[in-house]
């Protein structure tokens, strides 16, 4: 099967271009030794089947990053029958830099100059058929917004496979190409490494004194007499120029890119001023971007909220309408009256409290999450995410980061809905190693998807009527937080000097509707797959822990009884010996109860003897009736909640929590709460399950269908404090297991993977006792 990599810059449509290759044959992988994730897929060109490989998108290929390596190691390594090389033709000159590289490796190539669209808007045209001589290769004008270019990109590629057609060699300035022939020729005198690497594209990395290329370099035998045409080189270019090798080749690149930009570019006499440009001057302002910010998440996650929770807009029959999170509970609570058929304790435990008390509570918030990656997929897309990292970066280098270092935040949930392990593996592009790793260590800071569900749960009990306030500060305290304490690693752990920041603000365009789908269902499908995998595996875990052992519960069998014939003697002494024969007594009691005395006659006309027994008698005495068996519940509550209590403190669950309280309580945490925390280091999605078998296991009402929003407002030992500083805690407190083996793979060490856990677990907990101590005085 033919091979076909798709490599460009950041922004230029490349995915897109990708998408509409392949469509949903997709897959996501990483590269071998590396954890940079690659998706591919197949399509057919030309009636034959063929594979799309999306490269790291990256601006160059110099070992700056882990982007770079792999990209072109997969070139170098792989060698793809084709590389589809895709331009942001709006900003033609700045992305055939890249260009120059990938013909100095002599790979097939077919160059796509997308958004061309833009360039006719801009007043610009491109003399593609110059371009094409000039480079030597087939250039493809293409709109991959509107699938406009992609048969003739199908085409070009079927055409350079057929002809093996290879691009023209890289031009170089007089003084490279005086000293280029000799050591290339010493490089193709040297078998080995001629028969594995592109003599030219071997002999520019070692004059740039690649850092990785000249690693295996010195590993080869035989290497001295390339070692000494190396050393005459950079001797005779510094005698000529006064120029090192790397900046004189790095300007060679720049002069090539100059030259041919300038003979392909046509422009009108007056080019039209772009909407980018009327936006960013309010976007980008100093002042009025910053309230374009805020006023954009703020707005997002109200929004958000509505569509999926609070607005009824699916019909469920009936004439009854409800929520799409609505929808979900419905299912779920359908699930649930199945498994409590199942008569074999254990097992309708682990089934109903288990499997579909715990998963279905995470599933549940799938429509939350699922429009929050819609709307930030749309944001993406369009350019504005950018624009938040040129705002946000203003503000990071006070604090010590590097700019660079907003992109792996954002996309960890620095606007919610991310992930931290994505965003650690952004790290690769800052090339600074001290700033790449205290990026890694406050990146768990940020509000994650995970941690969306726990706020939605603690929201919806105590701030019902402020969610996206809430959201807002959340979102505000995750920034404030990790700036803080990337200050604080700064000054104290990790020492050393901050490198500039460069990134590209691309332009605005309206994104495809299929592109937005795609990427917001390939987010959502992993969160739907850690929910049915990891997250399953770990709540039965949680369940055995807070099911077994199983305690004697034979006296709270005799406290029942007990109370049970207490009742049936007292209310034998009362007017209502008859009518508490009746299974219905206590529906008969209640309907007489919520009549007046005028109304009793007739409620007895068409009703049941005893019930005519109870109209007979006054209002007053029926209230006493009532009030006997409101009291038998209430002792009867008592006791089951005693049990239930008892019966889980003496799980293995039970222990654990109790064990840690004495410390937790300082944060208002009780022995469920830790339960459910401790859960939480496995997957932080855990949380929400887990307080909910907490706080659902033991009751005695098996067909309660509250939310946990609900249980928890109705627990009088809750409150918006502890609330709020639970919301914290879980904001800042140790990321997950996945998240940990990141950071060690990404800092090689375990030691700051352990770090990391400790620090932040540390820094929450004071947080959320500050919180709860003080509000608990103030309030």
């Amino acid at each position: 099967m033919k091979r076909i990599a798709v490599a460009g810059n950041p922004n230029s449509g490349k995915t897109c271009i990708f998408n509409n290759l392949t469509g949903s044959n997709q897959r996501v992988g990483n590269y071998a030794g590396v954890t940079v994730e690659f998706t591919e897929g197949t399509s057919k060109f030309g009636g034959e089947k063929v594979q799309v490989i999306d490269l790291p998108g990256t601006y160059s290929l110099t070992a700056y990053s882990q982007e770079e390596v792999v990209a072109r190691d997969f070139i170098i390594e792989e060698k793809p029958d084709v590389v589809v090389n895709v331009l942001d033709g709006s900003n033609l000159e700045r992305n055939l830099y890249l260009t120059t590289q990938l013909l100095e490796l002599n790979v097939p190539m077919v160059l796509v100059l997308n958004m061309y669209d833009i360039v006719e808007k801009k007043g610009l045209s491109i003399d593609t058929d110059l371009l094409g001589e000039l480079l030597g290769v087939k250039v493809v004008k293409a709109i991959a917004s509107k699938r406009v270019g992609m048969d003739d990109i199908k085409a070009a590629c079927l055409e350079t496979i057929l002809e093996d057609k290879k691009p023209r060699e890289m031009s170089y300035p007089h003084e490279l190409e005086e000293i280029i022939p000799a050591l290339r020729k010493s490089v193709c005198c040297h078998k080995e490494i001629s028969q594995h690497y592109n003599p030219l594209w071997f002999t520019i990395k070692l004059l740039e004194d690649d850092k990785i290329i000249m690693e295996k370099f010195n590993k080869y035998s035989d290497i001295e007499n390339i070692k000494t045409e190396l050393e005459k080189a950079k001797d005779h270019l510094m005698r000529h120029s006064g120029e090192d090798a790397n900046t004189a080749v790095v300007e060679a690149r720049y002069a090539f890119v100059n030259g041919a930009y300038k003979e392909v570019h046509r422009s009108s006499k007056v080019e039209q001023k772009m909407l980018t440009n009327i936006i960013d001057s309010i976007v980008c302002h100093k002042f009025l971007g910053w309230g374009v910010l805020i006023g954009a998440i703020y707005a997002m996650f109200h929004i958000v909220f509505e569509i999926s929770g609070e607005i009824n807009w699916i019909p469920t029959g009936g004439g009854e309408w409800t929520s799409p999170v609505g929808l979900f509970e419905m299912f779920f609570d359908l699930l649930s009256s199945y498994g409590e058929l199942i008569e074999i304790p254990w097992l309708q435990s682990l089934v109903v409290d288990g499997i579909i008390g715990g998963v279905g509570g995470v599933m549940g918030f799938i429509p939350l999450i699922f429009f929050m990656f819609l709307f930030l997929s749309f944001l993406e897309d369009s350019g504005y995410i950018a624009r938040v990292a040129f705002i946000l970066d203003r503000v990071l280098r006070t604090f010590g980061l590097q700019g660079k270092s907003i992109l792996a935040l954002i996309v960890s949930g620095g606007i919610p809905g991310g992930c931290a392990v994505p965003g650690i593996m952004a790290t690769r592009t800052l090339r600074e190693e001290k700033d790449r790793l205290v990026t890694i260590l406050v990146t768990p800071f940020m509000n994650c998807g995970a941690k969306m569900p726990v706020y939605g749960v603690l929201i919806a009990a105590f701030f019902p009527n402020k969610k996206g306030l809430l959201i807002s500060m959340l979102i505000f305290l995750s920034w404030f937080f990790a700036l803080l304490s990337a200050a604080f690693l700064r000054k104290f752990i990790v020492k050393g000097e901050q490198t500039p920041f460069v990134m590209e603000l691309p332009l605005y365009h309206m994104p495809t509707f299929r592109g937005v789908l795609m990427d917001t269902w390939h987010r959502t499908w992993m969160y739907i797959r850690k929910a049915a995998t990891i997250i399953l595996a770990i709540n039965v875990i949680l369940w055995a822990m807070m099911y077994y052992p199983r305690m004697d519960t034979s006296k709270f069998d005799a406290q029942r009884e007990k109370l049970s014939s207490n009742f049936v003697i007292e209310a034998a002494k009362t007017e209502f010996a008859e009518l508490f024969k009746s299974d219905n007594y206590e529906e008969n009691l209640e309907t007489i109860a919520g009549h007046e005395d005028e109304d009793l006659k007739k409620v007895a006309e068409d009703a049941e003897p005893t019930l005519k027994i109870a109209a007979a008698l006054n209002k007053e005495t029926v209230q006493k009736g009532v009030k006997i068996i409101e009291d038998y519940k209430e002792e009867l509550a008592e006791i089951n909640n005693l049990e239930a209590e008892a019966v889980q403190a003496y799980t293995f669950a039970g222990r654990l929590g109790r064990g840690l309280e004495p410390v937790s309580q300082l944060a208002g945490f009780d022995w469920r709460d830790n339960i459910a925390l401790i859960g939480g280091f496995a997957a932080k999605e855990v949380i929400v399950s887990t307080l909910g078998t907490a706080y659902s296991m033991g009751e005695v009402e098996t067909d309660d269908t509250s939310s946990l929003s609900e249980r928890l407002q109705a627990d009088e030992t809750w409150s918006p404090i502890r609330a709020f500083a639970m919301m914290i805690f879980v904001m800042v407190y140790a990321p997950c297991f996945v998240t940990i083996a990141a950071i060690k793979k990404e800092t090689e060490s375990w030691k700051w993977a352990g770090f990391s856990m400790v620090y932040s677990t540390t820094v929450g907990f004071v947080l959320a006792v500050i919180i709860y101590q003080v509000g608990s005085l103030l309030f």
